[in-house]
């Protein structure tokens, strides 16, 4: 009968599952480290170590975590446990941002789901409202966070809302108080019609929108050039409700200016024979065609610069816009749409106020916070320009008539461009004249201490740096000042009569002091003698009742937990976060830090991409190409989530959906099968079995050689924050390296070699250097397998973590460049050889690579690379010989290989039935007359007996 000799040889033998089932097993695990308390462990373990402060940036708590919630937290959490695990101390305290509109917004709808306005709800509780709802939030977001293996001080995160942050942020704006740096003035900013408060620009989205254009016509009465006499300038704008505020009209030195005669018109056309028109050059082609205007001359073309003292007058004049309009020279007006005249409401634009400013132009007040026509506006008064829904109001058609009706209006037309708006309830922004709190861009240099710290800050990627620096360039006077009623009050008292606010630390003081107590709430319920003391008198001082814009909130966060937790410093090492917080939460950490401070309060940022549908799409309900996170770790488990973060190039916009999380789980899987067989390889393996390096084969070495470099590249992806490349290359020494050549070829010595054999356990010992530095080098990404391979390696140690564990300490002696090389050139050969065995098996001329010997043609140089390798175990056949070139016709070659071919045959022999190998010495062995020498040898000194079968 013949012997079945599976039970000699040594398979592997593991309980680490094949399959992940991670939704099941990631829980179990959750909890393990929650009942070890591994945070408190990671910091008492990395006591006295170098710190590493990874600051959070705050999430909004007010809906469940989407994708880009995971992208960013996952990321955050990769880069602590690297960092931890580099040799540092890498606390992470979790925070959320809990004031603003966003909440307040919600809570509001739910007043007026019942018929009430929040108007009529006393503050404290409308607050205390807003307060619960962020809190709740606060909780759901927590949980997802750390079932993501998210891991951080969560017992004891830091919120905007808490008493003593409150108390800081407060603290936070009063030395910009004290200093001089915080002033009340009138600018013009966006302004929500429907959430009735100014928006910063980073709570501002673009979206297209169509706006109806208008060209009109404002007669010249000075002229400032001959030819302009009796001529209109003609004036073009998408904001036709903005006229009324007109009080200037903007031309370009840099253009050339035409007047040109109308001659004659098309039917329909508003233009009047005879009439002179005032339009750039460039433009005038474009504007007859507009105008329908199918005749014309021009009578002259000058400079722009001949327009200075110019005069022209408004096109409602007689009927309350009774002023002059100086045409006056401008930086910002171009030519490449409209008529090269630009006209300027200085209440209605950020450019149209400092033209107006530097020229002492007044700023008319229009448009009231409804976005209603003030009753002083002549004509329009009550007109709005959008409802409180956000939808257009009648002041652009009442305004368009009145022009039309006095002889202004030349043309009109609809546009579709990019245009603000809300990013919460989606409607149109309006830029809006209104007194606001501002903190000043130049008082102490501000703007230059923003930008020599831009300057002294890592960012990553490097591009960064031009982005940020370009928008502190141009950032204007920051708006801190909220006209809304949940977040920190701006707790500034100004005068009654002068309206100066009181710049007293004293105060700023007593009140944070009254705020850390009791909560923000004491400034609205509070008398305001508490507060003033005895030194001011209370009748002549009253308070703000603005709050603080919650960027300055975010923007403080600094102050209130890198300076005052004791785990922390400020400095942070780190900011990271998404690439659209350089207007926001980058920006505003820097100005008020430079501000109160000097420089920033980070040393390095690290942005990453927004989150897209596999189509490049943003994830929008109305497309329905959402993907909930919470789904996803239901369905394939948290580990995938992690390494679709780092397995994406997070420095751009990262795509997901069913394709690539599917991509995603196949890698997952070929890492898992990767641990999963040096853990089976490695059953009964001890510190005893272990080969010195110099006893080991050259393969063996030149695998040492691979960690060595694996751990030079893993510690300078962590330090560079790239651990998209650094999964790259470890997945593919896993894949290709491991899987697909040192595996395959030592899977013979480690089946089949008997385990005292020093081949063998060198095989082993390098399979213990492996898995030790991969389980340590995948752990901070894929925490959740890294755990449960650790623990099946190690057994369940209480207390014990692989998470706990620093990166393995490879020694330098390892690499070897020259060993490296040559097996790379051995690769190469050995590709040769794998081409023809698979045309071979293609043909069904062969089908086990053991039944082929192979006859190898070479040049002359390589005789010697291959002289010491034994060709058939490298290839994994059963027999090899190496031959001096010529290659001859019918041998397999590949063209980047060079002059190298491989010859196929049946190899000689007979089978043995336990390593499989063809062999002429089978059947030549006394007493095991189907097996090699090998097999037989190792069947005899075996504990383990063959079977019949």
């Amino acid at each position: 009968m013949p012997t079945d000799y599976r039970p000699t040889v040594f398979l592997p033998k593991t309980g680490f599952p094949m399959r992940g089932d991670l939704p099941k097993r990631e829980p179990p695990i959750l909890a393990r480290w929650e009942e070890m308390d591994l945070y408190r462990r990671l910091r008492e373990a990395a006591r006295g170590r170098e710190k590493f402060v990874l600051h959070d940036g705050p999430p909004y708590a007010n809906a469940d975590l989407h994708l880009g919630h995971v992208l960013n937290k996952i990321l955050k959490d990769v880069v602590n446990r690297s960092q931890q695990m580099l040799g540092k101390d890498a606390p992470y305290v979790p925070g959320w941002d809990c004031h603003g509109l966003p909440i307040e917004w919600i809570v509001e709808e739910q007043y007026r789901a019942k018929g009430q306005s929040k108007d009529n709800v006393p503050i404290d509780q409308f607050r205390r409202e807003c307060r619960e709802f962020a809190a709740h939030w606060i909780e759901a977001q927590k949980r997802d966070f750390k079932r993501l293996g998210v891991i951080g001080d969560w017992q004891n995160p830091y919120t905007t809302m808490a008493y003593p942050a409150e108390a800081q942020i407060v603290r936070e704006i009063g030395k910009f108080l004290v200093n001089g740096g915080l002033y009340k003035g009138a600018k013009p900013v966006l302004w929500s019609v429907v959430e009735q408060t100014a928006l910063a620009e980073a709570e501002v989205e673009y979206y297209d929108h169509r706006s109806t254009t208008v060209w009109v016509r404002f007669p010249v009465v000075r002229a400032g050039h001959p030819a302009l006499a009796d001529a209109a300038a003609l004036i073009w704008t998408t904001t036709p409700w903005t006229l009324p505020g007109n009080r200037a009209i903007a031309f370009s030195p840099a253009l050339d200016y035409a007047v040109i005669r109308v001659d004659g018109i098309a039917e329909g056309s508003r233009a009047r024979p005879g009439e002179t028109l005032v339009i750039a050059e460039p433009l005038v082609a474009e504007v007859a065609a507009l105008a329908r205007i199918e005749a014309h001359t021009v009578l002259d073309h000058f400079s722009g610069r001949a327009l200075a003292g110019t005069v022209a007058r408004h096109p409602l004049y007689g009927q309350g816009y009774d002023f002059d309009v100086p045409l006056l020279a401008a930086g910002f007006v171009e030519s490449d749409q409209g008529t090269g005249l630009v006209h300027i409401a200085p209440g209605h634009g950020a450019d149209d106020f400092d033209l107006g400013q530097a020229n002492g132009l007044p700023v008319p007040d229009t448009v009231g916070p409804d976005g209603v026509y003030l009753q002083q506006v002549p004509l329009f008064a009550g007109r709005s320009v959008y409802r409180p829904d956000g939808k257009p109001g009648d002041a652009n058609s009442a305004v368009i008539a009145a022009i039309e009706a006095a002889g202004g209006l030349l043309a009109r037309g609809t546009l579709v461009h990019s245009y603000p708006h809300s990013w919460r309830s989606k409607a149109p922004l309006i830029f809006r004249n209104t007194p606001q709190w501002f903190i000043s861009m130049e008082t102490h240099g501000l703007r230059q201490k923003a930008l020599a710290a831009i300057a002294e800050t890592r960012w990553v990627p490097a591009q960064g740096r031009n982005r940020i620096e370009a928008m502190v360039e141009s950032k204007p006077d920051w708006c801190v000042s909220r006209q809304r009623a949940w977040g920190v009050p701006i707790a500034v008292f100004t005068h009654r009569e002068t309206g100066e606010p009181l710049r007293d630390p004293a105060v700023v003081e007593r009140v944070a002091t009254a705020v850390e107590r009791s909560g923000a709430d004491v400034w609205f319920s509070a008398d305001a003698t508490q507060f003033l003391g005895n030194a001011y008198d209370s009748a002549d001082w009253e308070k703000v009742t603005d709050i603080v814009e919650v960027w300055f909130d975010s923007g403080s966060t600094h102050a209130f937990v890198l300076e005052e937790r004791p785990e922390l410093r400020w400095p942070a090492d780190l900011y990271l976060e998404g690439s659209d917080q350089h207007r926001g939460w980058f920006q505003s950490s820097l100005v008020e830090a430079c501000g109160t401070r000097g420089r920033a309060p980070y040393n390095a940022v690290l942005t990453h991409g927004f989150v897209l549908d596999e189509e490049g799409r943003k994830m929008s309900k109305s497309l329905g190409n959402g993907i909930e996170p919470q789904e996803v770790m239901q369905q394939s488990g948290a580990d995938i989530l992690r390494l679709w973060v780092v397995g994406s190039d997070y420095t751009e916009d990262v795509r997901i959906g069913p394709e690539i999380l599917k991509h995603h789980s196949d890698v997952y899987r070929r890492l898992r099968n990767t641990l999963r067989y040096l853990l089976g390889a490695l059953d009964g393996f001890s510190p005893a079995e272990a080969v010195g390096v110099e006893a080991m084969p050259e393969l063996e070495r030149w695998v040492l050689h691979r960690l060595a470099e694996l751990d030079q590249l893993v510690r300078d992806s962590v330090e560079a924050f790239d651990f998209h490349g650094m999964f790259t290359t470890l997945h593919n020494f896993c894949a290709v390296d491991l899987s697909a050549f040192y595996f395959d070829i030592r899977k013979d010595r480690l089946y089949c070699d008997a385990p005292d054999d020093v081949r063998r356990r060198a095989a082993r010992t390098v399979l213990d250097r492996c898995f030790d530095c991969l389980v340590r080098w995948l752990a901070p990404v894929i925490c959740f397998t890294a755990e449960e391979a650790w623990l099946a390696r190690h057994g369940d140690v209480p207390g014990r973590s692989v998470h706990l564990e620093l990166f393995p300490d490879v020694p330098a002696a390892w690499r070897d460049e020259a060993l490296g090389a040559r097996w790379q050139k051995l690769r190469d050969l050995r590709r040769v050889v794998t081409g023809a065995l698979e045309l071979e098996r293609g043909a069904k001329r062969l089908g086990s690579s053991l039944q082929a010997s192979v006859e190898m043609f070479v040049p002359e140089p390589l005789l010697g690379l291959l002289g010491d390798v034994d060709l058939a175990e490298l290839c994994i056949v059963s027999a090899g010989t190496v031959r001096p070139a010529p290659v001859p016709d019918d041998a397999f070659t590949l063209p980047d290989v060079g002059d190298v071919g491989a010859r196929i045959a049946v190899a000689p022999g007979e089978r043995c039935e336990r390593c499989w190998r063809v062999l002429p010495e089978v059947g030549q062995v006394s007493g095991h007359a189907d097996l090699c020498r090998r097999c037989a040898g190792v069947v005899q000194r075996s504990n383990v007996t063959a079977s019949a079968c």
